[in-house]
């Protein structure tokens, strides 16, 4: 680049590097800066993007899986419906007498609600709750004994013993595998070359019966009563002893179905449910026996482990709250006088922990629990329960609490009882399963606690039912959610004060006599403290 002088004709020439060199040197630290800054910018703007794009794909996929399970549930039974109609059809579609449980690879519902950060939120609440009662226990131990240490009296006092649930538990299960199995096996190999059908019958069923009875019926309550067993080893017993039961009938009535509908030809040889397939159904997380389930690819051990964690911070959760809760205020008001006043104090104070107990128990049985074992397993079928939560009426609490129980009452317990009937009687069935379920748990409560007190009985069975018929699922308003988690405390809390000062009763007044009424009387409508 050069300039014209024209008052002297000197031409004074510029370098041009020189110039580009000083505005270079100028602004050079801030283009830099400004394109760093810019970089980053897009950088985190992207990472957002790629972040909102994953959630949003996790969102949509978890969507479209539940609907596609629900169609695919759908077409399954009414392929199956097809298949087994015989033109006799229940002019009420939901009470089909052909219809089967299906079952569909899905998760559990807190799995995929965990993945939602608020959702999450609560969860971390309540494990915030545990290390509170964990650090007001070392705090209390250290100002009374002078110590930090966490006492675990209570919880190594009711798992004790452990040693005998082992081995009665092994020998319930060692029956419960091969005594059925065999039974069943050489009645099918008889039941259709056999002339006297109805004898072989006969005599297989009254074999099942006297072995049920005694292994599965007598054998426990005999452990539990002769050996003294604490409360949760008598609670393992127990829920063992039932959930044989139900499984072993599960599997004896699906086999005879199976049996009955395939009759051999010659040169052919009967088909019968492999053993193999009878133990795999004895530990997978369903009571409705079929040969074959849906299946996972892998196995999440780490999902395991955690699981079996949470069931152990569960279970010290619930000794926190029976330490710092319920034992020091109960003990006290056993000491006071009776009064109605007292009593419903004691209930009102009860139903906040009576509620945390039964969050426990659920969390812990029916999903941690469950989860591992079907990941353990490869059980794809996760549905062990659904939003009971967002219930309005108890009708749909009771069908959605417990999907695994629910499951074995309809089936063998409704449905059965509408096809023996001619479907009649609708209300009749509800009643005998709500009567028939409510008898499983006082027997398991009595037996667990080690006295009779039917508390359970006559809330489950009495108020249960009432609102199960005026609490229907015509109520669809927000007010009926709340007025079904109002009920849900106080009952909780009258289960809780109830048993609660009946233990203390059996403590302070124990029982001087073996005669019917000693037994059946509640000690806490009698005992006085003096």
């Amino acid at each position: 680049m050069s300039t014209h002088d024209t008052s002297n004709g000197v031409i004074h020439r510029t370098n041009p590097r020189a110039s580009g060199e000083d505005q270079h040197r100028s602004e050079n630290g801030f283009i830099r800066h400004d394109n760093l800054t810019h970089m980053r910018e897009v950088t985190q703007r992207r990472d957002e993007i790629e972040k909102i794009k994953a959630d949003v794909i996790k969102h949509v996929k978890s969507q479209l899986n539940e609907v596609l399970d629900k169609a695919l549930t759908d077409l399954m039974q009414n392929t199956l419906n097809d298949r087994n109609t015989d033109g006799k059809e229940s002019c009420d579609g939901r009470h089909r007498l052909n219809q089967e449980k299906m079952f569909v690879a899905r998760w559990s519902l807190l799995d995929e609600l965990f993945e939602i950060n608020h959702i999450r939120t609560i969860y971390h609440m309540f494990i915030a709750a545990l290390f509170l009662f964990a650090l007001s226990t070392l705090a209390v131990d250290y100002i009374d004994h002078g110590r930090l240490v966490l006492d675990f009296d209570l919880f190594f006092y009711a798992f004790g013993q452990l040693n005998t649930v082992i081995w009665a538990w092994f020998l319930m299960f060692s029956y419960t595998l091969f005594g059925p199995y065999h039974v069943l096996r050489v009645w099918a190999g008889r039941y259709h070359r056999c002339e006297h059908r109805t004898c072989v019958t006969a005599v297989s069923a009254l074999i099942l019966c006297v072995t049920q009875l005694s292994i599965l019926g007598i054998f426990p309550v005999y452990v539990v009563l002769k050996y003294q067993l604490p409360p949760a080893s008598r609670f393992i017993i127990i829920l063992e002893q039932i959930r044989f039961v139900m499984k072993s009938y599960s599997f004896i009535r699906e086999t005879i179905s199976l049996v009955d509908r395939n009759t051999s030809q010659k040169g052919q040889v009967l088909r019968y449910p492999s053993l193999h397939s009878y133990l795999y159904f004895l530990f997978c997380p369903t009571l409705i026996y079929r040969e074959v389930y849906p299946r996972n690819t892998c196995i999440r051990w780490n999902y395991v482990c955690m699981n079996f964690l949470k069931v152990l911070g569960s279970v010290l959760y619930l000794n926190f709250i029976l330490v710092r809760l319920c034992i020091p205020v109960f003990m006290d008001k056993s000491s006071q006088v009776f009064s109605t006043r007292t009593l419903i104090l004691a209930m009102f104070h009860a139903a906040f922990p009576g509620m945390l107990m039964l969050i426990l128990v659920f969390y812990s049985l029916l999903h941690c629990w469950f989860n591992a074992f079907a990941e353990m397993l490869r059980f794809a079928d996760r549905m062990f329960y659904k939003d009971w939560w967002n219930s309005t009426s108890f009708t749909n609490y009771y069908r959605t609490w417990n999907i695994v129980v629910h499951d074995w009452l309809y089936y063998y317990g409704y449905r059965d009882f509408l096809r023996l009937s001619g479907q009649k009687f609708r209300s009749v069935a509800t009643l005998s399963v709500f009567a028939v379920s409510a008898a499983v748990h006082e027997y398991i409560f009595t037996m667990c606690f080690g006295f009779f007190y039917p508390v359970l009985f006559c809330t489950f069975a009495g108020i249960g039912v009432i609102f199960t018929f005026t609490l229907n699922d015509k109520r669809t308003s927000p007010v009926w959610n709340i007025i079904m988690w109002m009920c849900l405390f106080i009952g909780q809390g009258i289960h809780v004060c109830l048993y609660s000062l009946e233990w203390a009763a059996q403590i302070h007044c124990p029982r001087t006599g073996t005669s019917f009424w000693e037994l059946v009387t509640p000690r806490s409508w009698t005992c006085s403290y003096q």
